[in-house]
């Protein structure tokens, strides 16, 4: 199930379950995790794209091995807030997904993602090397972080 709305989706999520957050690309998938209490988002993985079956199949793989309870999708929307192309695709790959899951799904702004991640691994003078090997699942921790921070802002207002 596509929940547009975060309330929607955290009222959907199923209790003491993990989220997982995607950095969708047109070449890898960046994985990050969260823990069971929806606090903390850890970059995990990045999965290198070839078709979608095969790209389906590794995200439920792990869905199933960590016991993820939703997955949030960064959006990558253009900086004046309007979609474009790279949201359709994402979109797309979150329909195609919805068939073979029943976990809920939803969006996260993903605007800068990727460059605070940059940012904060040049700070931690990580090598250029390395860099390339980790910033779509450190992006994915970004994304996450920021939809665990929402979750949690709206269960304190309730």
């Amino acid at each position: 199930m596509i929940c547009e709305a975060m309330e929607d989706f955290a009222s959907a999520l199923p209790r003491d379950r993990a989220l997982a957050g995607l950095d969708l690309g047109t070449k890898t998938i960046g994985v990050a995790v969260s823990d069971r209490r929806l606090s903390v988002a850890t970059p995990l993985e990045t999965i290198k794209r070839t078709k979608f079956t095969a790209d389906a199949n590794a995200l439920l793989a792990i869905c199933a091995k960590r016991e993820i309870g939703g997955l949030v999708l960064g959006l990558p929307r253009n900086m004046d807030g309007t979609e474009g192309p790279r949201c359709q695709s994402t979109r797309a790959f979150a329909r195609n997904l919805e068939r073979l899951t029943d976990l809920p799904i939803t969006y996260w702004d993903e605007r800068l993602s990727t460059v605070a991640a940059e940012r904060a691994l040049l700070e931690a003078d990580t090598t250029r090397k390395r860099r390339s090997e980790v910033i779509d699942h450190v992006a994915a921790g970004y994304i996450l972080q920021g939809a665990l921070d929402r979750i949690g802002h709206m269960r304190r207002q309730a």
